[in-house]
């Protein structure tokens, strides 16, 4: 059999997770959407995390992977200084990999060291580390144990990062035995695949979304209707694969008999009948917990594999902005105030202090998603002991404007299944984010973490600061939108 494309270790991944996605990649990679924002900054933060993990091995040699041609042959001159090696690539019957840590071990084998920036194993790692595996024994390595290394995430920076304490390295070697198990017969379907004339048909299937979002996703379901039985709430595919096995596509075809959950039947109820469903007696009784003044209140931050402060761990969750919109009254113009950290330093002190001088001592504090801000407070509290006693007195008054929608007191069909405020806002006020240069959590996190952590010019700071500003301010704004408009609808 021709095998005329390099099947790669990401290439083997892909093809594991959907065949036509792997045809797509080798044969019309223009048709792949590049990475967006988020995707490339995982992509980015893995390149420093693998940096990172070099430091425990200071005697690892480290070969060049920009040049193909040359990784190959210095990784053939450098495995005889049995040395660890960082980036050694291994080509063997069209198949390639590179290995992150190949560690060297008696006299004559090698670990394979897997360099991750999760804080566990995933089943995708093992499938990973085998195809790695596969192409050293291939080329003739004797490989004894295999380890994946990954993020700690109870590490706490003191001073400088101590890559020690930074990762938790797992043996792996069984789990990688088991995968490894008929994968000469999948590489062989692999190159197959690759090679065929046209893109093979493939449904839609679990594969769309896992092990990661298929950048093909939209392509592949654009044949689906305006809520489909895809957008079920909370169904996590397990229906909606049933259901459009069965040929029903859109959730107004679902079948009288077929089992949905109560919020299920009122979206099915909803996209009959082309109208939004509302209790508004339980709207009125959420509305009327509500006391002036009130505080409409919402917290970004960022977080990432390297904690960049002392005191903080992976991960963890670093308040950088806070939108404030207070109504003193009834019928009285809301007020705002806000808070963006400036500069490289630690963030939280500044934040807590100036959060403390804009909120009053009564009144609801209306957020979107409880758990979000409680959480962020609570973990303040416990880093700043004295705010605790004032933290907790916010929590008391905290109110969450999510739960009627969260419990579909409130639904419209172009919801979608979803509560979030991105789907509750447009259809409730008729104002979405799509105007906005920054339009989600993520975005924002990653545009501070711009501007902390990289040379942006002045200009793109500027800008970027007053990006941050308007999209905060219309989570907040937005809210007592929200409310306006539920005043209305239960009159």
């Amino acid at each position: 059999m021709a095998r005329k494309r390099l099947l790669t270790k990401s290439k083997y991944l892909v093809g594991l997770q959907c065949s036509r996605y792997l045809w797509v990649m080798l044969n019309e990679p223009d048709r792949i959407p590049k990475p967006d924002t988020s995707t490339q900054h995982r992509f980015d933060e893995g390149h420093l995390i693998g940096e990172w993990a070099k430091k425990l091995f200071p005697d690892g040699i480290d070969i060049p992977a920009d040049n193909f041609t040359n990784n190959l042959r210095q990784t053939e001159e450098l495995l005889k200084k049995r040395k660890p090696l960082f980036e050694a690539g291994f080509m063997v019957d069209n198949t390639f990999s590179r290995i992150d840590i190949l560690k060297p071990v008696n006299s004559d084998e090698w670990d394979i060291i897997e360099v991750k920036s999760s804080t566990g194993v995933k089943p995708v790692n093992i499938q990973d580390v085998s195809f790695q595996r596969y192409c050293c024994e291939k080329y003739g390595l004797k490989i004894r144990e295999c380890f994946l290394m990954h993020i700690n995430n109870e590490y706490i920076r003191q001073s400088e990062i101590d890559p020690e304490g930074l990762f938790t390295i797992t043996e792996i070697t069984a789990e990688v035995d088991r995968a490894t198990n008929g994968i000469q017969q999948r590489i062989d379907n692999m190159f197959s695949t690759i090679i065929a004339d046209k893109c093979l048909d493939v449904t839609i299937g679990e594969q769309c979304k896992s092990p990661y979002e298929c950048p093909l996703k939209d392509e592949c379901w654009n044949f689906l209707p305006e809520n489909s039985v895809f957008d079920l709430h909370g169904d996590r595919n397990k229906k909606s694969l049933t259901l459009f096995g069965q040929g029903i596509h859109a959730i107004k075809d679902i079948p009288d008999d077929f089992t949905l959950s109560g919020k299920q039947e009122i979206q099915k109820d909803c996209e009959t009948t082309g109208k939004p469903h509302i209790e508004k007696k339980v709207i009125r009784q959420f509305l009327n917990t509500l006391e002036y003044p009130q505080y409409y209140l919402d917290f970004e931050t960022f977080s990432g594999a390297i904690p960049l402060f002392d005191g903080t761990r992976p991960y963890q969750q670093i308040p950088f902005q806070y939108s404030l919109h207070v109504v003193e009254k009834e019928n009285a113009t809301a007020k705002h105030y806000s808070f963006l950290a400036d500069g490289t330093c630690d963030p939280r002190t500044e934040f807590l202090s100036s959060l403390k001088k804009v909120m009053g001592d009564n009144g609801s504090i209306v957020v979107y998603n409880q758990g979000f801000e409680k959480g962020v407070l609570n973990k303040l509290a416990t880093v700043f002991p004295e705010y605790d006693e004032w933290v907790e007195g916010l929590n008391d008054r905290i109110i969450d404007l999510l739960a009627p929608f969260r419990s579909f007191h409130y639904y419209h069909p172009r919801q979608k299944g979803s509560a979030s405020i991105k789907s509750v806002l447009p259809v409730l006020t008729g104002t979405s984010y799509d105007h906005l240069d920054i339009s989600d959590g993520m975005d924002a996190s990653l545009a501070f973490l711009d501007i902390i952590t990289n040379n942006a010019p002045e200009e793109e700071r500027i800008k970027i600061r007053k990006d941050l500003e308007k999209y905060c301010a219309l989570d907040t704004e937005g809210m007592i939108w929200i409310v306006d408009k539920l005043k209305e609808l239960i009159r």
